[in-house]
């Protein structure tokens, strides 16, 4: 898919589901699979959730902007309830979630969230904590690590039965661990993760988009012109 350039476009507008500019980005529908049982941590979780029951979310809309600096991604997806939780569960379930992944190199395997030395980086948003992102690195299954809350922003509306959701961050970054590193006129493979709430689904239990290139969909950025 494409990320397209708007030049001048502001932080304040990018992070904004609502905003205006994005009536003017095309926004690609994205099929989404359960992440498999058979890869779930612990026997308890893999017969709490057996093979085919994983994945309540089975699309989502993903349209994709930058203004050389910044790249915003703003997911919208069918959810009749807003699962908020509280501190990490309530009693409707988790709270809904949903990522961008990425992969630091190109071989890092997705399904997998990565292996050793082929880290994956998830930008993490949360229904339950507006306004802060996670940013995210993993290495594997069950080495999944918040690298930091800063340089990953969202803003996430639920109305209509759909959630709106922004997430985004500056398209290169510092941190401790390997992240994706975007630029303006380069190319990148891209997934999009959703967890629904209400079905108790966390961690490695979501929805997940698989692409053709290793898993990877390919996001291509515009040049700046």
């Amino acid at each position: 898919m494409r990320a397209v350039f708007v030049r001048d476009a502001r932080w304040q507008a990018l992070l904004d589901p609502e905003a205006g500019l994005w009536r003017s980005i095309p926004a690609e529908v994205i099929a989404l699979a359960g992440a498999p049982s058979a890869l779930q941590p612990t026997a308890a979780v893999r017969a709490a959730f057996p093979e085919g029951s994983i994945g309540a979310i089975k699309s989502v809309s993903l349209a994709a902007a930058h203004n050389g600096s910044d790249i915003a991604f703003r997911l919208q997806w069918e959810d009749a309830s807003a699962d908020t939780g509280a501190d990490g569960q309530d009693d409707t379930g988790f709270p809904d979630a949903a990522a961008v992944l990425f992969p630091t190199r190109a071989t890092a395997p997705l399904m997998s969230m990565g292996a050793p030395g082929l880290p994956v980086n998830a930008w993490y948003w949360r229904a339950d904590e507006p306004g802060r992102g996670r940013h995210v690195s993993a290495e594997g299954l069950g080495t999944t690590e918040t690298v930091d809350r800063d340089l990953v922003r969202v803003k996430g509306q639920h109305r209509d039965g759909a959630w709106h959701v922004v997430i985004a961050r500056a398209l290169r970054a510092t941190a401790s661990r390997p992240v994706a590193q975007l630029g303006a006129g380069g190319r990148i493979g891209l997934s999009v993760a959703i967890w629904e709430g209400s079905r108790g689904e966390r961690a490695g239990i979501k929805a997940v988009a698989l692409g053709p290139h290793a898993g990877w969909h390919e996001l291509v950025l515009d040049g700046i012109s």
